[in-house]
């Protein structure tokens, strides 16, 4: 295997998994905010909130509120699900 296939493949690898770590921090952080008095272990919460807040806080600033909904984390989770194919095409198309 090439040297560029095997970087491509790492990179591609690489975008999955960075793409599937903020989902799952978003995720948890709506569940936890269902529950404000919950702490997980080891600062999940604060690592959660942490990785989210930066992508969060623009949306929520840019959106309107619902009837008290916040519906940024649903629009980031659409758009991470959107965009990650279209990166993921452009890292496979640079061989």
């Amino acid at each position: 295997m090439c040297a560029t296939c095997l970087l491509i493949f790492y990179l591609q690898a690489f975008i999955d998994a960075v793409a599937n770590a903020l989902t799952l921090a978003i995720v948890v952080r709506v569940v936890l905010s269902w529950f404000p008095s919950a702490r997980l272990p080891f600062g999940i919460s604060e690592f959660a909130w942490g990785v989210s807040e930066p992508i969060l806080a623009p949306i929520r600033r840019a959106l309107p509120i619902a009837g008290g909904l916040d519906f940024s984390p649903f629009i980031v989770l659409i758009a991470i699900r959107f965009l990650e194919p279209i990166v993921l095409g452009l890292v496979a198309q640079a061989r």
